[in-house]
């Protein structure tokens, strides 16, 4: 049983924890304007290598950028910086998430390029330091997490808008072990925070001309967090009449996006940051592989871009890491071309990758010596980008005349 001390501990920590977050909504209400890309010059774009495979990857996916981009670089309206030391060893060093002198350098930078980056757990020898993503999300804003999957073939265009700062992530690193026998962790839902997620996704299926929203929580089971998180998308979609919306739970969820007869039917989903970690996942695998999926991570001011998989100690222990797929920061890269003004040279690189990973298939990937390398699916891909026939080729795989 616990003792008085315990309890008046545990409540010490609660209470700082709320003091914190009443803070941060504090901040949440000063509303800001969204970047202007067209007026920065020059844009910056830095390259974050990561951890495990990530400098592999990353390596190819900033080849291919620079190369689309090389005439805005020569007019000095693009510009690539490479910043070091987001790695778990510089990071445990410091005891950091992210080391004080490399988010100074991330933040002089509009956009980043990220690989995958450790995130220690418990017995793996490395200290409790918080998730770099987590952190980064936190220190730039980066509220909304978007993740589109598209399979032309099966008729599957979803793009999911996962709410990336709050939930069971934002406190992560600080649960409490009340006695031996009590451990407990924080969620964390603000009407702020769900407000402007949800926002985000109507308004990007009006302006994209889609015409249904799906909100995933577990709000008949989790009736405060998820009920608030549910309550505010009833609000926010009778600002939009145009769009219809429902509400799914997530068990149940997990399994539609498996239903053939049903998952053409979703367009658009919006939730909570661990449902959204969990079902994008699993949305990646369906498209080929949690390595063919990228991510965009949004804010205001800053904006992150990276493949959704991790590491791959395993791959890098067994000296593998020159067969690591690229494809899931390439499909970033192309998510992060869009996202600075630049949609036409997005949908090139898009369609590439449909083109080297569904359909041609001439370079495959298997993460072993079987199959090819980061560097030949990288010149696989950057040859299809730079072919003049490359969207008459994309519409006849995909069937459009």
């Amino acid at each position: 049983m616990a003792d008085k001390e315990d309890i008046e501990s545990a409540k010490e920590h609660f209470g700082s924890l709320l003091e914190a977050q009443l803070k941060r909504i504090d901040g949440l209400k000063n509303n800001q304007e969204w970047i202007d890309y067209s007026s920065a010059k020059p844009i910056i774009v830095g390259i974050l290598g990561g951890d495990g495979i990530g400098p592999t990857i990353t390596k190819e996916a900033q080849i291919v950028l620079e190369h689309l981009l090389a005439d805005k670089v020569k007019a000095g309206n693009v510009e690539f910086r490479t910043i070091e030391g987001l790695t778990i060893e510089n990071r445990a060093k410091q005891l950091k998430a992210i080391p004080p002198d490399v988010l100074e350098e991330i933040k002089k930078c509009h956009v980043t390029l990220k690989g995958p980056t450790h995130t220690p757990e418990q017995g793996d020898g490395w200290p409790n330091i918080e998730s770099a993503n987590v952190a980064m999300r936190k220190e730039l804003d980066l509220f909304a997490n978007v993740r589109p999957v598209r399979i032309p073939k099966d008729n599957i265009d979803w793009t999911f808008f996962r709410e990336n700062t709050e939930d069971m992530y934002a406190l992560g690193s600080q649960g409490i072990n009340v006695t031996d026998d009590l451990a407990m962790d924080f969620r964390v839902i603000t009407t702020q925070g769900s407000r402007r997620i949800l926002e985000l996704a109507f308004d990007y299926a009006k302006r994209t001309g889609k015409d249904k929203v799906t909100v995933v929580t577990k709000a008949n089971v989790v009736k405060t967090t998820d009920g608030k998180f549910l309550n505010i998308a009833r609000e926010v979609s009778e600002k939009y009449p145009e769009i219809s919306w429902d509400g799914w739970y997530i068990d149940i969820m997990t399994a539609k996006l498996l239903d053939t007869a049903r998952r053409h039917e979703f367009q658009v989903l919006a939730l909570p940051n661990l449902y959204g970690d969990i079902l994008t996942d699993e949305a990646g695998q369906i498209q080929g592989g949690v390595g063919t999926a990228g991510s965009a991570n949004i804010g205001l001011r800053y904006a992150m871009f990276e493949a959704i998989h991790g590491t791959a100690p395993r791959m890098v222990n067994e000296g593998r890491d020159q067969f690591a797929d690229p494809s899931s920061v390439l499909r970033a890269g192309a998510m992060l071309l869009e996202h600075i003004g630049f949609p036409e040279l997005g949908s090139k690189l898009h369609k590439a990758l449909d083109v080297c990973g569904q359909y041609e298939r001439k370079v495959v990937m298997t993460g072993r010596n079987t199959g090819a390398t980061s560097r030949e699916l990288g010149e696989y891909l950057l040859n299809t980008v730079m072919q003049p026939d490359l969207e008459e080729r994309w519409n006849r795989y995909s069937g459009i005349s």
